[in-house]
């Protein structure tokens, strides 16, 4: 059924790398009219460069700022579904967390889906039967050392499309949320490379019997979030972790 999404309007935030930059280019594989946005132009024209070709528009947008949260939201068309891959990690221990970290996280992983939706609602620019889909983590259910600030935007997040999905079931606008694990993106590569030597990096990852997940393992899941195909879905939280959960904490 993914030939429902052809002739959907579909807007994919944080598009310029990572998760969404994949999304974007798989999506353009069945979608004629996509939205991409970020606040980093260069890096989201090389993301159309990589998308199958179509009606699909760019416009740059820094989601931490509520003007131009505003100004995106005025400027798109309506659109049927919207995936959410704006995000941030910021590793910060308790001890030395200040109001410029928590302001940080939380306007990148929590307050742009708030601002963006409450905008896009305001000038009537999503469809009936649209599909949101916002991208959590699941280190809400797994705490870890300095991941106060980016569980707790990311809980904060689950909280609000739980209330969102409820409200706006009555249009039948659907609203679910993923929930990946570690994913080989350039902050996860740069992130690991930093912190452990070679051994240790092989150690950490046969905790994912699965292996880590790759940014398309994800996108595949956005995709069909997005399709008719997930059309009996709503308040749903899916949790992507290669079997990390399961237990298994294999050692040499």
């Amino acid at each position: 059924m993914l030939e429902s999404l052809k002739h959907k309007t579909i807007l994919v935030t944080g598009a310029s790398s990572g998760i969404g930059r994949t999304t974007a280019i798989l999506l353009s594989l069945y979608c004629d009219n996509i939205i991409i946005t970020a606040r980093r132009e260069k890096e989201l024209n090389d993301t159309l460069l990589m998308m199958k070709k179509g009606n699909h528009q760019v416009i740059v947008a820094d989601l931490k700022q509520t003007s131009e949260i505003e100004h995106l939201a005025k400027t798109i068309p309506s659109i049927d579904g919207w995936a959410h891959c704006t995000g941030k990690v910021l590793p910060v221990p308790v001890k030395f967390i200040q109001q410029k970290h928590y302001e940080d996280v939380f306007q990148t992983n929590y307050l742009s889906a708030v601002y963006l939706l409450s905008h896009l609602l305001k000038y009537n620019k999503l469809n009936a039967n649209s599909s949101i889909v916002f991208i959590s983590s699941i280190s809400t259910l797994h705490s870890y050392f300095g991941g106060a600030l980016y569980t707790s935007s990311k809980a904060a997040l689950e909280s609000y499309a739980r209330t969102v999905a409820l409200e706006l079931a009555p249009k039948k606008i659907r609203v679910n949320v993923l929930q990946p694990a570690l994913v080989r993106t350039n902050i996860y590569e740069d992130t690991v490379n930093a912190a452990m030597n070679e051994e240790e990096i092989k150690k950490y990852e046969k905790q994912y019997p699965l292996g880590i997940g790759d940014p398309q393992d994800v996108a595949n899941m956005i995709v069909f979030l997005l399709s008719n195909a997930s059309k009996w879905m709503t308040g749903t939280f899916i949790k992507m972790d290669g079997g990390l959960t399961l237990g298994f904490n294999k050692s040499d």
